[in-house]
């Protein structure tokens, strides 16, 4: 990152084959569409090519360009869910929560049939999007719940919460397939 900012193209090529993948796979676990993720990500390197001079060589890039990624995931959830511009990501929180509530977002125990990571995939997509985001970064990205609150701009608190909340979820509709395995 210290060459990319300092003018060296072949850095960038290095850092977007690094991070491209890993933010790419965010935003399709966010969105249904490889085109929105396609989308996202290209909006996600220009804004990091414009922020490179914020960069402080003593952090992490991933986190701090996950930082990034998440208020682009941010912005396109305010434009699709017509929550104000000033909403953050409690906002989209209480959203996600009350959308999940009314339509019983997660499948009832016993209905998970089939290959095991189909079953966990299919649990974490039913999951409140406030929620699989905050499993993404924690499962997948290896992130800490410290880093997380900073990348989504709240509080490690509010993050320890959705990851409870989520994993609870999860153990709930994974169950039944559990009890099968453990037979």
């Amino acid at each position: 990152m210290a060459a990319y900012v300092s003018g060296d193209r072949r850095a960038f090529e290095q850092l977007f084959a690094r991070l491209a993948p890993r933010l790419h796979r965010f935003f399709r676990r966010s969105f249904s569409t490889e085109a929105t993720a396609d989308d996202l990500l290209q909006v996600t390197f220009l804004k990091l090519h414009k922020a490179r001079e914020t960069y402080k060589s003593d952090m992490r890039v991933a986190p701090w360009a996950f930082a990034i990624a998440a208020r682009v995931r941010l912005d396109e959830y305010r434009r699709r869910k017509r929550l104000a511009e000033d909403g953050d990501e409690e906002a989209l929180a209480r959203a996600d929560e009350a959308q999940a509530e009314a339509r019983a977002a997660l499948p009832p125990g016993g209905t998970i049939d089939g290959d095991t990571a189909d079953a966990v995939r299919r649990a974490v997509d039913g999951l409140p999007e406030s929620q699989r985001v905050v499993i993404h970064l924690n499962r997948f990205e290896e992130m800490t719940f410290a880093e997380i609150a900073k990348v989504l701009g709240t509080t490690e608190g509010a993050v320890k919460l959705r990851a409870f909340r989520a994993y609870g979820a999860l153990r709930q509709v994974l169950q039944p397939m559990l009890a099968e395995v453990t037979r």
